[in-house]
């Protein structure tokens, strides 16, 4: 361990130039105390690292040394798919492992080239979690990855929607999306995926089993992406929506609302246009549709428009309550 994290402060030398002591021990994640030790280490060692006093000191290697000693392990090149992901990489237990691979990347590369890696890295960033939600926890995600790659077998204690069971799976990858971990696995003989967050214990059986010949991962998550979103949006409703909605629909419907934009009529008098919007079941229908609040009128179908009138009447009966009536505010006011 000590070798390496010697190896990773000459590399951060060499590619940075100048750093602290107190620069380096973030970048390390040690002690200040143990910086001063490993760099007396390289010193005895015979690499050149001069100790400049002052505001602008630090440590820096002799002008014109470089060294060659830049060999991935191989966890570091294993790592490297996850550049530019710090967040994922470290959730996989691999953030200090990635930060190696990538000094030694950097430090392999001709001046002129390490200096345009580093632009790249100042100016541009991945954040993958999406919008207004934390990431879930994933207590057990590191255990999960461990089998993907030793190609081990799990029993996994799992919750679903409707309730815990157990299941032995073979794990085949892990899919990042929107922030979110799944297992892609063989269970039953069927290709499943399981929501990292929601396993709530692994066991290995100590059983290697043999990955099916010629599974691609990415291939098999756009398919299942694609049929989840059929399965889920099988029902259309058909809507009046006001310009301000038109605006809405895409952040609000995703791809849904897009494809609703592309079969939009002609314009009213008012702007407003009538769009079909494929949709999940009617009570999920109705909360969704509920968002576009008084942009949107639901025109058909018939079950649907009826759902959505009880829940807005329901929604009046609510706040137009008499005991809100006593408010110092007269309801025709708010």
């Amino acid at each position: 361990m000590r070798a390496d994290r010697l190896l990773s402060l000459l590399l951060l030398l060499q590619n940075r130039g100048r750093m602290t002591a107190p620069e380096l021990a973030a970048e390390l994640e040690v002690s200040v105390r143990t910086v001063y030790r490993d760099v007396e280490a390289l010193g005895a060692a015979g690499v050149p690292v001069c100790a400049d006093r002052g505001p602008e000191g630090g440590y820096r290697l002799v002008e014109g040394y470089r060294t060659r000693l830049t060999g991935l392990t191989d966890a570091e090149a294993g790592s490297l798919f996850l550049a530019g992901m710090p967040g994922p990489a470290r959730d996989l237990g691999l953030g200090a492992v990635l930060a190696s691979a990538q000094l030694k990347v950097q430090a392999a590369l001709p001046a002129e080239l390490s200096a345009q890696a580093r632009r790249v890295q100042e100016r541009f960033h991945l954040d993958a979690p999406a919008w207004f939600r934390e990431a879930d926890p994933v207590p057990c995600l590191e255990a999960v990855a461990s089998a993907v790659w030793e190609r081990r077998a799990l029993r996994l204690h799992y919750r679903r929607w409707r309730g815990e069971v157990h299941r032995e799976v073979r794990p085949l990858g892990l899919v990042l999306k929107g922030g979110i971990w799944y297992l892609v696995a063989l269970a039953e003989e069927a290709v499943r995926t399981y929501r990292v967050s929601r396993v709530l214990d692994v066991e290995k059986t100590g059983d290697v089993f043999e990955r099916p010949a010629g599974f691609d991962l990415a291939a098999y998550w756009a398919e299942s992406s694609r049929r989840l979103e059929a399965a889920l949006r099988q029902d259309t409703a058909l809507l009046r929506i006001s310009p301000r909605a038109r605006q809405l629909l895409p952040m609000q419907f995703g791809a849904a609302g897009v494809r609703a934009l592309g079969s939009a009529g002609p314009p009213d008098g008012d702007g407003w246009v009538e769009v079909e919007l494929t949709v999940e079941s009617e009570a999920v229908a109705v909360g969704d549709l509920l968002r576009l609040g008084p942009e949107a009128e639901v025109l058909g179908p018939p079950g649907l428009r009826q759902a959505v009138a009880r829940a807005v009447a329901a929604l009046a009966d609510r706040y137009l309550a008499d005991r809100y009536q006593e408010s110092s505010a007269p309801i025709d006011r708010l």
